[in-house]
């Protein structure tokens, strides 16, 4: 069964086609063809989850190009990189707080998860595109300590 966010993005490229709007086109057209890849490498229809995940990747990669346009003195590519970020972090939930990870970190270890590999494997189904793994990784090890 295909995914309801594939779906939303195929009919949300159509609709940006029609409007002749460039840029969303290109950012929804090439989102789409990642996740097209990731379906044939995994040889079966993505599940939300996986959509997620690909742009989740797919934001973290315009925010590094991004930072690394604004280190080359090149504003004006970083805030295209930016805009697209921006394009797609419409297609996945509302992020969650440093606080609301901290939360759910602190549960984790109540339940018993205290080493850095079975707790990030608790948290990170529940935090996987809602907030980035590199900071729920520095949380954790502060809660650890």
């Amino acid at each position: 069964m295909p995914s309801d966010l594939k779906l939303r993005i195929q009919t949300d490229l159509n609709q940006a086609r029609k409007q002749r709007n460039k840029e969303r086109t290109l950012v929804l057209s090439t989102v789409l063809s990642e996740i097209r890849n990731k379906e044939i490498d995994d040889r079966g229809d993505a599940d939300d989850d996986a959509v997620m995940q690909v742009i989740s990747r797919a934001i973290k990669q315009r925010k590094d190009a991004s930072q690394q346009m604004r280190d080359a003195s090149r504003g004006e590519l970083a805030d295209i990189e930016d805009a697209q970020a921006k394009i797609l972090a419409e297609y996945l939930p509302e992020a969650l707080s440093e606080d609301e990870v901290r939360a759910l970190v602190r549960a984790a270890i109540a339940a018993g998860a205290d080493q850095m590999g079975p707790l990030m494997a608790r948290v990170m189904p529940e935090i996987r595109g809602r907030f980035d793994g590199k900071e729920a990784n520095r949380i954790v090890r502060e809660e650890l300590a």
